[in-house]
């Protein structure tokens, strides 16, 4: 992440308006599909994330309560910032095997879209700070800070605001023309720039979303108890997986994309033009038996640039297990199951034991 950048006090532009439309030209430019500026108030927002993380819905994730208001306050988080410029960036690839075709094929393993590419992080901060660079050059040094996802920061609710979608009952942003297939990043900055008109929900009375979450995560309309989410239960959660959720997972292994499936507004959806978001090692639909091969030393190869290798190798073994457990009794299945009998870590073994009972 680059540092903050202390303002000197940039020679105002002759018209703000021209500049806020300026920096949505070159972001397009950029790579990205939509910018959007917002102020800083999130007051609303504030109140929705502290009655969430009171009711404990963040499970494990105890950094969504570490910085206090910071999150909620963009002012705390980089002092005298005045307004957020969101923008997003489609990331569905375009030559990935359908998701529905993988799903059906409980020996194949199932990615989330958005991890199939390159990190995006790293894309998405370095097209950020390309677009802060346009902007110093335009109007000289000012006071900026670039977040994709890295900081404490209500990317969602800052995305709202600056009129980039609304908020889905499954908790994703939304965009009518869009879907929900696309990353978010932001600038915060301390330039008075005009802001834009805030999302307008159109979820109406869908609930979709909600009957087709496989646990049950999604307990109400815009209310996700992560503890519940099988992206939670596969990405952020570093301990075992409860057992009532197991067969659940079905062949999911690194997070689920039911909830945007199922979606009627991706039908909109656009793939992404972007070669860092092309599918990788073929991981859009990849065999669990040769997934639960690697070796700790193949999987930080075949990770590398990637969002999966956050997981590690562990975790990694723990969800396929998991899923060799819900996938068809076959001998090649029970084999490779067995050759982790004897692992290293109790966290596999345990998942390697659950898995051959499932087969008994």
């Amino acid at each position: 992440m680059p540092d903050p950048r202390q303002s000197t006090t940039p020679t105002p532009p002759a018209d703000w308006a021209q500049l806020a439309a300026d920096i949505k030209r070159w972001g397009e430019a950029l790579g990205f599909q939509q910018l959007g500026i917002t102020d800083t108030e999130l007051g609303a927002h504030e109140a929705h994330l502290q009655t969430w993380l009171a009711a404990g819905h963040h499970g494990e994730m105890d950094y969504m309560a570490r910085h206090g208001s910071k999150r909620s306050r963009p002012a705390e988080l980089v002092e005298n910032t005045l307004r957020v410029i969101s923008a997003r960036m489609d990331y569905l690839p375009p030559d990935s095997t359908h998701p529905d075709d993988v799903l059906a094929r409980p020996d194949l393993g199932y990615v989330s879209r958005y991890a199939l590419g390159r990190d995006y992080h790293k894309v998405l901060r370095q097209r950020l700070q390309q677009l802060a660079t346009k902007i110093e050059a335009a109007i000289g040094g000012f006071g900026y800070r670039v977040f994709v996802d890295s900081a404490p920061v209500l990317e969602k609710a800052i995305a709202e605001k600056a009129g980039l979608g609304w908020i889905g009952k499954h908790t994703n942003l939304l965009n009518r023309g869009a879907g929900s297939w696309f990353f978010l990043g932001e600038i915060y900055t301390d330039l008075p720039l005009p802001v834009d008109s805030a999302g307008v929900n159109h979820c109406g009375t869908c609930r979709a979303c909600i009957d087709v979450c496989p646990t049950r995560a999604i307990i109400g309309p815009y209310q996700l108890d992560a503890r519940r989410c099988i992206s939670y239960l596969t990405i952020e959660l570093r301990g075992s997986i409860p057992v009532e959720f197991r067969a659940m997972l079905g062949n999911r292994i690194y997070g689920c994309d039911d909830c945007q499936l199922v979606c009627p507004w991706n039908r909109f959806a656009r793939l992404s033009a972007e070669d860092d978001f092309l599918t990788r090692h073929q991981l859009d639909a990849p065999s669990l038996i040769d997934l639960f091969a690697w070796t700790e030393e193949e999987f930080l190869k075949r990770t590398e640039g990637s969002a999966i290798r956050r997981i590690g190798h562990l975790n990694w073994l723990r969800n396929i297990a998991v899923a060799l457990g819900n996938a068809p009794t076959s001998e090649e299945a029970l084999h490779a199951l067995r050759q982790r009998l004897s692992h290293p870590s109790q966290l596999v073994r345990e998942h390697v034991s659950w898995a051959l009972e499932q087969h008994a």
